[in-house]
């Protein structure tokens, strides 16, 4: 009989490196072109294939990195599959898994953009676009209502939200501001809340397990996250270069990335604010529309709009702008897992998160009415569409899947 293979055991010493990563390799890319549905069905089918039928990992483990996925900006399940591939072949692994993963919706919104300026000469792709749209006001209302259930539970937390929307509707407060005031804000409630949130946060790290360590991780925490603040003033120091070009573009990407919070939803008000003088609401919607068609990360959204920021080497802007979304994550990612574990027991922590998570809310609400809502909903037809693909799929009657080809076919059908 065949014994199981123990959760967390890692790949055996004699197998060499290049057939760990064509395993990696292989299982990524097969999930990146059958993964529909978005982050929480990414991570649904990680957990069945690594955990369930592989046993790379632990349930337990498998926890805890979604977990800090969810706690660290960026793309979570794309942050969770680089872990993974981590677990099984360093650092090595975890840039194939990437690859893999992100390649199949990489070409895919790449062909899009490149072939945009004549499909749009059709004209019934103008309504097609329209359907899109409309598809967009639905998901990011669900999203915004999901979000809003998980983490604007408290009173407190509620009042964040809305003070975050209302700030980003009649302010021009930048995004990372209003995080980290929000973040200030709920390190302030915890202290204020006292012992009775110490003793609430501390129920179901008794079970966790620590992440495998190494030494000199704080080293390499301390060298991490000096990359990452490197990095970022880099890109913030680019960005007021007016003529830096790709560059520019890079950096500014690199910036959505390190503020997106609470998944691909959020990097469409952030991408809003960045290209606010170069991007048409209309272009950007398009580009968030198709990111619900494709399967794997919708951080590539970046990909089609960095092909049309530069459209004169629209492969090398796809490039650039994937990677400078996605980068950030992955040098957080790699720099405090190691010491997530020890982490989760410190309640001031987790309420800082808390107002994180209540202020993303708040950005996805001021998205949703502008310029999502306000764009897209022209007539009483469109609103009413909107409003019953929004009830199917909150009473999941329908998935996003299933309102594809009925937002399309309204596009082209309705007046």
């Amino acid at each position: 009989m065949t014994m199981p293979v123990r959760p967390d055991r890692p790949a055996k010493k004699t197998e060499p490196l290049a057939v760990r990563l064509w395993h990696i390799f292989r299982q990524f890319l097969w999930l990146g072109c059958i993964s529909f549905g978005g982050p929480a069905a990414h991570l649904g089918y990680f957990q069945r294939v690594f955990v369930q039928r592989l046993q790379w990992l632990s349930a337990e483990h498998y926890a805890q990195l979604v977990a800090l996925a969810q706690f660290l900006p960026g793309p979570a399940s794309s942050q969770v599959g680089f872990a993974i591939g981590m677990q099984r072949a360093g650092v090595a692994g975890g840039i194939c898994a990437f690859i893999a993963f992100t390649l199949p919706s990489f070409l895919l919104m790449l062909a899009l953009a490149s072939s945009l300026t004549s499909l749009l000469t059709y004209h019934w792709f103008p309504a097609l676009i329209h359907g899109l749209k409309l598809l967009a006001v639905i998901v990011v209302a669900d999203a915004t209502l999901s979000m809003a259930k998980t983490f604007c539970s408290s009173a407190f937390s509620r009042v964040l939200m809305l003070l975050t929307a209302v700030a980003l509707w009649l302010t021009p407060l930048p995004v990372w501001l209003l995080l980290i005031l929000a973040a200030f804000g709920g390190w302030i409630y915890a202290r204020w809340q006292g012992t009775r949130l110490a003793d609430s946060a501390g129920q179901a790290e008794q079970q966790a397990q620590p992440f495998q360590s190494y030494p000199g991780k704080r080293l390499a925490l301390i060298i991490g996250l000096m990359l990452w603040a490197g990095l970022y003033l880099l890109s913030h120091l680019s960005g007021l270069n007016e003529t830096a070009g790709a560059m520019g573009m890079f950096a500014a990407f690199y910036q959505t990335g390190s503020l997106v919070f609470g998944g691909g939803h959020v990097v469409l008000p952030l991408v809003q604010q960045q290209f606010a003088g170069q991007l048409t609401a209309e272009t950007l919607l398009t580009g968030y529309g198709a990111a619900q068609l494709v399967p794997g990360p919708m951080f590539t959204f970046a990909t089609f709009l960095g092909a049309e920021l530069l459209p004169e080497a629209r492969v090398s802007g796809a490039l650039l702008a994937t990677l400078g979304v996605f980068l950030p994550g992955f040098i957080l990612l790699t720099a405090v897992q190691p010491l997530w574990s020890q982490w989760l027991v410190k309640p001031g922590l987790k309420h800082a998160l808390m107002g994180v998570n209540a202020a993303v809310v708040g950005l996805l609400l001021a998205t949703l009415v502008t310029p999502v809502a306000s764009s897209s909903l022209l007539n009483g037809a469109d609103i009413v569409f909107a409003a019953v693909g929004f009830i199917a799929l909150r009473r999941k009657a329908l998935n996003v899947i299933g309102l594809i080809p009925l937002a399309l076919g309204f596009g082209l059908l309705a007046p």
